[in-house]
């Protein structure tokens, strides 16, 4: 288990939300050996017998794979201290300031950075890092002793910025955002823990980006990777164009037209392999000859920025409004007015009470700086090109900046072509 590249609990802070729990990961062959142990030494005693360790089922399903293709990144865990947290109500459900919360649903919660940003609301805005947002978690269970102890076992969706130094993506070794992480992307993760629900701030809408469904547009957050955090290990993407990287679903792809090729190509790379073409053929110092180029204004094909995905339907279920008191002052009344709500298992809503408690610390890594790997530019200071997907057939615009060219045009345009099949792109 490596305790250490997860986000560990911090030290008691003004800003933290208490919560007395902690899980726990022990490997089942380990128990069953201490257990056996524990028989063989109290033989003539009939020792308390252990709680039964849960397997939690991962309801994150990658379309990538792992090296382990049986791997499901499911987890055994326990929680600490067991018997007080399985002797809580579990229920489905739980309102916080008018707002309904369900298990298994994707929740907002407060960090540090925004918290800060909300008690000095009138300082200048500092450049900052998706990962300085509300964290992003999936609620797995929801627990409760009464309105003011509520707490949700999680799964936290991790921002590209928090992956560690020594994650294994593919045959590298990476930190942080990648050249391919789009802005709202998030990775799902096996990394649980407790949270007290006053550390809530909003519901969040998060869906599941299938790479090999081409046609649909993603508009919310989304994830399409998953780390194991036993292993470190990030599920693989699917592999574009002729460099063979991941797609950002921020950045445009151009379609070969194909039938037989009608491969995804990045713009950058039709952009590099226009460029090395044009520096292959005038140099530095031979001037572009004009030809005729017919151009017919249009709307281009393009590709969508990314697909999108319905988020999970969520029934609804009968709730009890939370009543928040001024000054962090907390009361008892709708609990008192129905004694027998609490001893009822499982629940639909637990009430929370809301005080002025805000959310433990996680720690997160540095934000490493992603980069392409090295390509030769020998065009660099002397072409520049753009594609134009707005004329049809889409082209690739140059421009010349040789200052000691005489004659020829100093832009112009050319058809586009596969750089895996060569065919023109139409």
């Amino acid at each position: 288990m490596a305790t250490a590249k997860k986000r560990p609990r911090g030290d008691a802070e003004e800003s933290q939300a208490e919560c007395p729990f902690k899980v726990e990961h022990p490997s089942p062959g380990e128990k069953e050996k201490k257990q056996k142990k524990r028989r063989r030494q109290d033989s003539e005693d009939q020792p308390q017998p252990s709680p039964k360790m849960p397997l939690q089922v991962s309801p994150f399903s990658p379309t990538g794979k792992f090296k382990d293709p049986n791997n499901t990144m499911d987890r055994h865990y326990m929680v600490a201290p067991n018997p007080r947290w399985t002797d809580m109500t579990r229920y489905n459900s739980f309102v916080l300031n008018g707002v309904k919360y369900y298990s298994e649903g994707f929740i907002f919660v407060a960090n540090n950075s925004t918290i800060e940003r909300q008690r000095n609301p009138g300082e200048a805005m500092q450049p900052r890092k998706k990962s300085d947002d509300d964290w992003v978690a999936r609620i797995l269970e929801i627990r409760a002793s009464d309105e003011h102890h509520v707490y949700a076992r999680v799964y936290w969706m991790y921002w590209p910025d928090e992956l560690p130094p020594g994650t294994q993506d593919g045959r590298r070794m990476v930190q942080g955002r990648q050249p391919y992480h789009g802005v709202n992307e998030l990775i799902a993760s096996n990394h649980m823990d407790i949270i007290n629900v006053v550390s809530v701030t909003a519901a969040a809408t998060v869906n599941q980006w299938d790479e090999q469904n081409e046609d649909e547009i993603q508009s919310a957050l989304y994830w399409r990777q998953a780390i194991d955090v036993r292993t470190m290990e990030l599920s693989s993407v699917e592999l574009r164009c002729k460099c063979n990287r991941p797609e950002n679903p921020d950045k445009i792809l151009v379609g070969c037209t194909n039938d037989y090729c009608k491969k995804w190509l990045h713009d950058d790379c039709l952009v590099h392999g226009a460029l090395l073409d044009t520096y292959k053929r005038l140099g530095a110092d031979k001037p572009h000859k004009p030809s005729v180029v017919k151009e017919e204004e249009g709307d281009g094909p393009k590709r969508p920025l990314s697909p999108s995905e319905s988020g999970a339907g969520q029934t609804t279920q009968q709730s009890i409004d939370v009543k928040p008191e001024e000054q962090g002052t907390i009361k008892l009344a709708d609990v008192e007015n129905n004694p027998t709500a609490l001893d009822v298992e499982d629940l639909t809503t637990i009430p929370v009470a809301s005080g002025s408690s805000e959310p433990k610390k996680r720690g997160r890594p540095r934000k490493s700086e992603p980069g392409d790997p090295g390509t030769s530019k020998p065009y660099e200071g002397l072409f520049e090109a753009v594609i134009r997907n707005d004329l049809v057939p889409p082209v690739v615009e140059i421009k010349d900046q040789r200052q000691n060219v005489d004659g020829g045009d100093k832009s112009w345009t050319e058809p586009i072509r596969c750089l895996i099949c060569h065919h023109v792109i139409h």
